[in-house]
């Protein structure tokens, strides 16, 4: 087995890491954080370093790492079967986990589970339905989505044509799906009527945009786009992949002001952060709008090798199983109202249950990055969107954790900016 430097030279020799400058990665003086072991809120580095999982390893684990419940759950299913295609089969994890997801919306609406794995595929997943709906139940006109300004909904090309952060678009914007980008719900209200009858779906972040550097929606904004959707029987897309699984204090985001989208869109979170998986629920109307004869065409022709992974669904029924007899969202609360009075005085500072940030107002935009860097020294690992500094750990973190979280955070701020912090 290769020794540690070894592991170094070979990861700057053949990797490539997401979201990450790799000049200054693979530069010869940079030793990169490699993570070997976790439990609870806690990680540990290559040198035996512990560090407290500030942004949930982002932004997916729900109870911790190497949870025993969901650590069984899985090395029972690997006695079983790891994977098996989904394509014209089924297995019983998937079938399970699709009748508990659906029991978690109210009144019966969402009734259909299509299982992919990432976020941006469950997006990409509603996007199409929305517009093959339309094309073969009559509204053929109906080709154009609605996104709001600052978005995020993935990576893959389709969903990043709904995104609002050129940043994030790589060298073209327009990937094949007609889009109109508005800044709030009154723009959507005003556009002309030509284009209202051009709108097959509407897609949103509910409460929070994540990488816009979580930005709070107006209170009651998401019921009121609820409303205008169904007066002009307009579909309502939710992009829960970071809000979903307790993330605001409920279990979806939406749950906050009584909505039940057309399609709402669950990754990340929903194992637990363990194992890749995403899921698009949605209802029978939508489903109605696929039947009919294989010649007629109406099949939805779209799919991955490991959508409905048997490893996935085991690990996501044992968090669901978790939620329950821990009663996780039940101790929410009081960690939710401890973040924010640690957390109030601090610039910028902006809160959606266990998603809280801060921001640095100053032109030099490395900041943020460099209060992280700071904070590894203090024992947290966060990163970054721009000069925003999130924190969002896991949801079995302790009020003690939080608070040195909040420690941490505050420290490596104080040292990084101790001018801004004179005159927060």
């Amino acid at each position: 087995m290769p020794h540690l430097p070894d592991l170094t030279r070979l990861d700057q020799q053949h990797l490539w890491h997401p979201f990450t400058p790799m000049r200054q990665w693979c530069a010869p003086e940079h030793t990169p954080l490699m993570l070997v072991s976790g439990h609870g809120c806690t990680l540990r580095d290559q040198f035996g370093n512990s560090y407290l999982d500030g942004n949930a390893s982002i932004w997916t684990n729900a109870h911790g790492h190497t949870h025993p419940a969901i650590n069984a759950a899985i090395i029972t299913q690997l006695g079983k079967v790891a994977h098996t295609s989904f394509l014209g089969f089924t297995h019983e994890p998937a079938i399970r986990l699709a009748k508990d997801l659906v029991d978690l919306l109210p009144g019966g609406k969402i009734t259909r589970a299509f299982f992919t794995d990432n976020g941006s595929t469950a997006i990409e997943s509603a996007v199409r339905m929305a517009l093959q709906y339309w094309k073969q139940n009559g509204r053929p006109e109906r080709d154009t989505l609605i996104a709001f300004d600052r978005a995020y909904h993935g990576d893959t090309l389709g969903a990043a044509s709904l995104g609002g952060i050129p940043l994030f678009k790589g060298s073209g914007n327009d990937f094949g799906y007609r889009v109109i980008t508005v800044p709030s719900l009154e723009v959507l209200e005003s556009l002309p009527g030509d284009e209202q009858c051009r709108i097959a779906a509407v897609v949103i972040e509910p409460l929070i945009q994540g990488a816009a550097g979580m930005r709070l929606w107006p209170q009651g904004m998401l019921k009121k786009l609820d409303v205008w959707c169904s007066e002009q029987d307009v579909f309502l897309i939710l992009d829960e992949v970071m809000t979903g699984f307790g993330r605001t204090g409920k279990m979806f985001a939406c749950e906050h002001e009584g909505v039940v989208p057309d399609f709402l869109c669950l990754a990340k979170g929903l194992s637990g952060g363990y194992l890749p998986l995403a899921v698009t629920l949605t209802t029978e109307r939508v489903f109605d709008g696929f039947l009919g004869e294989p010649h007629e065409g109406r099949t939805f022709f779209y799919g991955h090798s490991f959508a409905g992974s048997q490893l996935g669904c085991a690990a996501a029924l044992a968090s669901l199983q978790v939620f329950r007899e821990e009663g996780v969202l039940d101790q929410l609360p009081a960690k939710i109202a401890r973040l924010g009075a640690l957390m109030a005085d601090l610039p910028g500072y902006r809160q959606c249950g266990m998603i809280a940030a801060m921001t640095i107002d100053a032109p030099d935009l490395s900041l943020g990055a460099k209060v992280c860097l700071a904070a590894r020294k203090h024992g947290l690992l966060t990163r970054p969107i721009g000069n925003t500094v999130v924190l969002m750990p896991p949801l079995c973190v302790t009020l003690e954790e939080i608070e040195r979280m909040v420690a941490a955070l505050r420290s490596a701020f104080e040292e990084v900016t101790p001018l801004a912090c004179q005159t927060a």
